[in-house]
């Protein structure tokens, strides 16, 4: 589902790493601010696993608290570029998109990609949009993976990499691909996946309304909600409105390709191809990317590989939703690092 705040860009025959292509690529993006003469000051923004490209302009922007006029990321100096990933479902081509060949919705046979596809994509965005060196990657969550493999795989290409919220390889394996294929094999009317000609009946989007609660107390969610609202139940009734409206929109295939690409995900082996100063992000309650096991064992890794890396840590009960609610903790520091290593140098 297209927001009506993006905007799409489109391409034709892409090819993918593990073989194959797309004949058609479209790729869902917003845009704040402007890009400049010498087309040096885009920020590259990457979104988590199940969100999508409204990162900021109005209050539902996902991490609008930090970007926007005379922010952290202060979109007087940058062109901040936030884009979907492809395999998503909020417009990029994914598993619900019509298969050229067939007319029919990709389903089941949308063929494997992985972040390296993704960033090739959201490369050739960049492109299309004008925009030459990077002032910065920025990502969260999955979008931190992307952040990763940007690093490794384009090198030359930004002048800052900030990975929040997030590690340099897979968290998790083959496994995390099989608990969701058997949670959907439940509904009905899932039919390997090929499901979308009988949605309505097939159960699918209850189960997607179920996941999304899920997993939105295990970003602790849940715990922000009960601080916003005042009650436990106030916030399970808030949960479960936000899961209704988040299953309308996505995609359950979506969450099976993607989580493949994730598995497949591993910019740990190649972290000496990064040459962008680094800034790491992580919150000492997030249970997804824990701080205590994280943070010692990468941030030597980064060093050990010769990568210019410094991390801040955020003290906050939201777990992997601190950045976002306790944007107010690190704002500073992302503001500092972009003021020192995203500005272009001019002569």
């Amino acid at each position: 589902m297209l927001l009506s705040t993006s905007t799409l860009f489109e391409a034709r025959n892409f090819a993918l790493e593990l073989g194959g292509s797309l004949a058609e690529l479209s790729l869902a993006y917003e845009t704040h601010g402007a890009l400049n003469p010498a087309a040096d000051n885009a920020i590259l923004l990457c979104h988590g696993y199940t969100s999508n490209p409204h990162a900021a302009g109005d209050g539902a922007g996902w991490w609008h608290n930090l970007i926007g006029p005379g922010r952290a990321v202060d979109t007087n100096r940058y062109f901040v570029v936030c884009s979907n990933m492809i395999g998503s479902a909020f417009g990029s081509t994914g598993p619900g998109s019509s298969d050229p060949a067939t007319g029919a919705p990709y389903g089941s046979k949308f063929p494997d990609i992985t972040t390296s596809d993704m960033v090739a994509a959201q490369s050739l965005l960049l492109d299309h949009l004008g925009v030459g060196e990077l002032a910065a990657v920025v990502g969260f969550s999955y979008g931190g993976y992307l952040t990763f493999q940007w690093g490794v795989s384009h090198p030359e290409r930004m002048r800052a990499l900030v990975p929040v919220a997030t590690w340099n390889k897979s968290r998790g394996g083959p496994e995390t691909i099989k608990v969701i294929e058997d949670r959907f094999a439940l509904c009905p009317g899932w039919n390997g996946g090929d499901y979308y000609a009988g949605e309505a009946a097939s159960g699918v989007l209850e189960m997607l309304a179920q996941v999304r609660v899920e997993t939105l107390r295990g970003y602790d969610v849940d715990v922000a909600l009960r601080d916003q609202l005042g009650s436990e139940e106030a916030a399970t009734a808030e949960l479960e409105k936000r899961g209704r409206l988040w299953a309308a929109q996505f995609d359950a295939n979506a969450l099976i390709v993607l989580r493949r690409a994730a598995v497949r995900f591993n910019a740990w082996d190649n972290a000496a191809n990064i040459k962008a100063p680094l800034l790491y992000v992580l919150a000492n309650t997030d249970q997804r990317f824990p701080a205590a096991e994280l943070a010692e064992p990468t941030m030597a890794h980064l060093a050990a590989n010769g990568v210019n890396a410094s991390y801040v840590e955020i003290d906050s009960p939201y777990g992997h939703l601190a950045p976002t609610e306790d944007w107010q903790k690190w704002a500073g520091d992302l503001e500092a690092f972009l003021n020192k290593h995203a500005i272009p140098a001019r002569p």
